[in-house]
C-alpha cells in the first residue's frame, strides 16, 4: 500500500505542477505594446509630381524609384537634391511597376499581378533578366544575401539575393493580430520598415520573427492641400546607412523629406 500512496503522491504533484514545468501560468504578465514613434522634418527635397512611387531606395547621393501604372512605370535615377531624374527605363506598357530594391550593382524591380520581375545593371539600368515569383508583387528590401518580399498580405518572403528563388516565409503580426496591406520596404538598422497602404503609417517589423515591435506616425507630414487624388497616398521609404538618414515620400507628392525619428513618451 506504501508504494501505491507514494506513487499517487507523485502523480498528483506533476499534475498540479505541470503548467510551470512547460512555461505556463495561469496568468500571464501583460508585453508592452508595440513602441510608438512621431517625427520631426530635417529636410524637404522636391519630388516628380507625376511619379506613382512604388518603389524607393537611396545611395550614393541618389534617390532610386520605380513608379506604377500601366503605361506609365518606370525605373529611374534621381539627384537628391534637385529631384532631377538622370536616368530611365520605361516598362512595357503590360506592366504595372512596383517595389525596387538595390543589391550590390543591381537593381530588382517587381510588377504587379504580372508575376514577373526585373533585373537591372544598376550603372545603365541594362536589362539583365527577367524572373518569375507567384502570386502579386508590392514591396522589396534587401539585407546581405537576403531580400524580403510583400504581397499585400501580412506575410513577408524571403527570397534569396542570387537565385531569386523563396527560401522561406513569415507572418506579420500586432501580438496576435495579422498586419496585412505591407506595401513598400526597407531595411533599417535590422528592421524592416513597412508603409501600410492607404494609411499615414510605418511598420517596425523584426524579420526574425515578424512581430510589430514599433510604429511611425507620419499624420501631417504632408498637407491635405497637395493631395490631389485619392491614391497619392504616403508610400517610399529610403535609408542612408553611411549618415542614417531616413528619407519619406509618397504617391504624387512634391517632395521627399528627410525625417528624424522620436518615440512617443508611453501611457
Amino acid at each position: 500500500m506504501k508504494g501505491i500512496f507514494s506513487r499517487l503522491f507523485v502523480l498528483f504533484l506533476l499534475t498540479s505542477c505541470r503548467p510551470f514545468l512547460m512555461g505556463q501560468t495561469s496568468h500571464q504578465a501583460p508585453t508592452n505594446p508595440p513602441q510608438e514613434y512621431t517625427f520631426a522634418i530635417v529636410r524637404a527635397f522636391p519630388h516628380d509630381t507625376s511619379a506613382y512611387t512604388q518603389g524607393f531606395a537611396y545611395r550614393d547621393g541618389f534617390l532610386y524609384e520605380g513608379t506604377g501604372l500601366n503605361g506609365r512605370s518606370s525605373l529611374r535615377k534621381v539627384r537628391l537634391e534637385t529631384g532631377d531624374v538622370i536616368q530611365h527605363v520605361d516598362l512595357g506598357s503590360e506592366f504595372f511597376g512596383e517595389g525596387i530594391t538595390l543589391v550590390k550593382d543591381r537593381v530588382l524591380q517587381l510588377t504587379w499581378k504580372s508575376g514577373v520581375g526585373f533585373e537591372y545593371d544598376l550603372n545603365d539600368f541594362h536589362l539583365l533578366r527577367r524572373f518569375s515569383y507567384s502570386g502579386e508583387g508590392w514591396g522589396l528590401a534587401s539585407h546581405g544575401r537576403e531580400l524580403f518580399m510583400s504581397d499585400g498580405t501580412s506575410e513577408i518572403r524571403v527570397l534569396d539575393a542570387e537565385t531569386l528563388q523563396e527560401v522561406r516565409r513569415f507572418r506579420v503580426h500586432n501580438g496576435s493580430t495579422p498586419v496585412d496591406q505591407l506595401n513598400e520596404l526597407e531595411f533599417v538598422e535590422g528592421q524592416i520598415f513597412a508603409n501600410v497602404w492607404h494609411s499615414n503609417r510605418i511598420v517596425r517589423i523584426s524579420p526574425q520573427t515578424g512581430d510589430v515591435v514599433g510604429w511611425i506616425d507620419l499624420t501631417g507630414l504632408l498637407s491635405p492641400v497637395y493631395r490631389l487624388e485619392s491614391e497619392a497616398v504616403l508610400n517610399g521609404i529610403a535609408y542612408d546607412p553611411i549618415r542614417k538618414r531616413l528619407f519619406v515620400t509618397g504617391k504624387l507628392w512634391p517632395s521627399v523629406f528627410e525625417i528624424r525619428l522620436s518615440p512617443k513618451r508611453r501611457r
